[in-house]
């Protein structure tokens, strides 16, 4: 998986797409820290332990982060959410003074460079996650134990 780059200084404007979310009945926020628990299980349960991870670490950072990883419920997907939450994130990280943000590892390219202006990052396989520890699968028992 390769990297991307976000010049955060062109971006959509993030108004019309946190309109179209709250039309929905979605809000987008900041977590707070006593949702931890639940945001790190939601994570777990509907993507990965890896992403659990990450999402923890989001919630002890001052003020918690938004970026990295990001993702939708599959029941969720088709209706602006992903988008409306990238840019979210994007622009946040624009207010805070950055210029430009690097999306690491990403999956869905076309997403990115689509939504945000995001351009591969040549070079940058297998990136930061070369050598993640994985957990090896469990050997089947024995047919006859």
């Amino acid at each position: 998986m390769t990297d991307m780059l976000v010049k955060l200084y062109a971006l959509p404007p993030l108004p019309p797409e946190l309109d179209r979310q709250t039309q929905q009945g979605v809000t987008l926020r900041r977590g707070l820290p006593p949702e931890k628990h639940l945001v790190a299980d939601w994570v777990a349960q509907h993507f990965s332990l890896y992403w659990r991870s990450e999402a923890e670490i989001a919630f002890h950072r001052q003020p918690v982060s938004f970026f990295g990883p990001t993702g939708v419920a599959a029941a969720a997907r088709g209706r602006g959410t992903g988008r409306a939450l990238l840019l979210a994130c994007l622009h946040d990280m624009r207010a805070q003074g950055y210029g430009y943000a690097i999306i690491g590892a990403v999956g869905p390219v076309d997403f990115y460079a689509q939504h945000a202006g995001a351009t591969l990052i040549p070079d940058s396989t297998p990136g930061i996650y070369a050598g993640l520890l994985r957990v090896p699968p469990r050997p089947e028992p024995p047919a006859d134990a």
